[in-house]
């Protein structure tokens, strides 16, 4: 009995690694199918789902008080009925300006969004313009906006500058030891004129 018991023991001991190892295999984690949202906010309210909102990269020297900023992000309406973006509000801005490509110019009343479908703002000739920043902003400052639509009522975010397209250089690095050793140099230079 004890060497049945035994050899039972030692069976299960062996195979149990193996068979908790083979209950893992071929499966695929949760976080593997995820992605996340690379860039810009993100939200959604009834139908609609804005993505990727975030002011257009100012360059290296960021935007300066008064400058206009432009907005980029997508709205995907899901729904079965358009809806449209009439305003976006906030502090740090004087006023907001829509282009909905038809006039080429920024004086349309807001941005419509057909059902089932997605609209790219800052793409295809269709803009959003907040005018004369009361403050400058540059890459990872923020303004908090709420974007009112129709149907859908209001999505409030908070906005990124977005980083350059392109990298920009690095200047050349201060030396301090340098700068030290020429102060403490002209100083010794001036006791040694001070005691001749």
């Amino acid at each position: 009995m004890n060497r049945a018991l035994r050899a039972a023991t030692t069976a299960v001991l062996l195979v149990s690694p193996l068979a908790l190892t083979a209950c893992s295999a071929g499966q695929v984690t949760q976080t593997a199918t995820q992605e996340r949202d690379k860039v810009g906010a993100m939200a959604q309210a009834g139908d609609l789902t804005v993505r990727a909102v975030q002011f257009a990269s100012p360059g290296e020297n960021g935007y300066e008080g008064g400058d206009d900023a432009e907005l980029q992000m997508a709205v995907v309406n899901g729904g079965t009925e358009d809806d449209t973006l009439t305003d976006v509000s906030g502090e740090g801005f004087g006023d907001v300006e829509f282009d909905d490509g038809s006039t080429g110019s920024r004086s349309a009343d807001g941005i419509e969004i057909p059902a089932d479908s997605a609209v790219f703002i800052g793409e295809d000739e269709l803009g959003i313009t907040l005018t004369d920043l009361d403050d400058g902003l540059t890459t990872g400052q923020y303004l908090e906006l709420t974007f009112t639509f129709e149907k859908a009522g209001e999505i409030t975010l908070p906005v990124t500058v977005s980083t350059p397209d392109e990298s920009i250089e690095r200047g050349e690095a201060f030396d301090f030891h340098h700068e030290e050793g020429t102060e403490e140099s002209e100083e010794g230079e001036q006791r040694e004129g001070g005691e001749g």
